[in-house]
């Protein structure tokens, strides 16, 4: 998992800023994907909220974690997600979908179904599920000056 939003219309997670000593990147004037949660929504809408403690080590999770992200973008009704872990192991992943029927589709996918009993068994030492109505929405980003 990522410290990134993931929206349908996707795009890369962040890289590190490498320190004043190492050589510039060859792909340094490549556009960098800058962090930023997913925008609000007309309500009403859906959040589903993962919260979990990993096992140690990763044990496959990356890549799995990068496929279920590419596989939920297909869901009609995804909206987007944001994901975030703590320094000491708290994960949380706040999905957000159009409605219930969407959430059923992604809940039942067989290859998300696979994942999650992978996980209960490897990944998690625990972790809990919220499904909430989202009633009221909105969002704020600071206006970027131009170069």
């Amino acid at each position: 998992m990522s410290d990134h939003r993931v929206a349908p219309a996707g795009g890369a997670s962040p890289g590190g800023t490498p320190s004043a000593s190492a050589p510039a990147p060859a792909l340094a004037s490549a556009p960098v994907s800058v962090p930023a949660p997913v925008p609000a929504h007309e309500p009403p809408y859906y959040a589903v909220v993962f919260t979990s403690v990993r096992t140690e080590g990763d044990n496959g999770y990356g890549g799995t974690a990068e496929r279920m992200e590419e596989l939920v973008k297909e869901i009609p009704g995804f909206l987007g997600v944001d994901m975030a872990r703590t320094p000491g192991g708290l994960g949380i992943t706040v999905s957000y979908f159009r409605d219930l029927d969407a959430i059923e589709e992604w809940r039942s996918h067989l290859e998300h179904r696979a994942a999650q009993q992978y996980g209960r068994a490897h990944w998690y030492e625990s972790y809990s599920l919220h499904v909430t109505k989202v009633e009221r929405s909105h969002s704020f980003e600071r206006a970027r000056e131009r170069d």
